[in-house]
């Protein structure tokens, strides 16, 4: 009898976890749209930081997506629970929200490109006069980002699990969050550093043909750097267009 229980156990446990793994999966797709433009944003945010120092920054900003996440989910699950008719709405709001952000960005580039690139530059100047003050305000600056993209990513996944069991929400919005923050913010730490490890290997002093590869591949990485950063811009606000009129 005990045997048939832990079978019966197993057996839930197994068919929870193929839930949880189905429906991740759709989530994931639905939300690549945000995290593209995440990922961008939030890569965008150590500009002017010291090198030294992106790590600790990036690592600062991904422990407060985390706090963001754990405010996030229990009030999504909440209104899955007590107002599941608001989830539809918020779902499109979040569209909304999307395609304004999207047009946003495109007319901001038309408008403002130049003084943008004015306001880079003073960011640069900032940084080196006060740079403990300027680390903090992008940190809050990204923390704020983060939780407005973190909604949209949640809603999202509310609105693919919401006919699901409460136990396969609980499971998946938490796996949704988990992953998407180690996955945007550990492809954060790598895109912030791809110039540095360029720099590393255009100066490598080995010799012979591997020598004359690796500064080669060094120095291809350091162009690289700046085209991927503008890449994962537009990327991110054609995948906003995408998502967002999908709702």
């Amino acid at each position: 009898m005990a045997g048939a229980s832990l079978l019966t156990l197993l057996d839930d446990i197994a068919t929870l976890l193929d839930d949880v793994a189905a429906m991740s999966k759709v989530a994931a797709k639905k939300t690549a749209g945000v995290l593209g433009d995440d990922l961008a944003l939030n890569a965008q945010q150590v500009t002017g930081v010291s090198a030294d120092r992106e790590l600790p920054v990036v690592w600062a900003v991904a422990k407060g997506s985390f706090v963001n996440k754990l405010i996030l989910v229990p009030s999504a699950l909440a209104i899955s629970v007590f107002i599941p008719a608001l989830i539809t709405p918020l779902l499109m709001l979040g569209g909304l929200f999307l395609c304004f952000e999207g047009a946003e960005k495109v007319v901001h580039l038309i408008l403002h490109g130049k003084e943008e690139k004015e306001e880079t530059q003073k960011d640069f100047n900032q940084a080196t006069v006060d740079a403990a003050s300027y680390e903090a305000t992008k940190i809050k600056g990204a923390i704020r980002t983060d939780f407005i993209l973190s909604a949209e990513i949640i809603v999202i996944a509310l609105g693919v699990v919401a006919a699901s069991a409460f136990t396969t929400q609980v499971v998946t919005l938490f796996t949704i969050a988990f992953l998407m923050t180690i996955g945007v913010y550990g492809l954060v730490a790598l895109i912030v550093k791809l110039d540095d490890a360029g720099l590393y290997l255009s100066l490598s002093k080995r010799e012979g043909v591997f020598g004359n590869v690796t500064r080669r591949f060094g120095r291809g990485l350091l162009s690289f750097a700046p085209y991927l950063m503008k890449g994962l811009s537009i990327v991110g606000t054609i995948a906003m267009f995408l998502v967002g009129g999908a709702y």
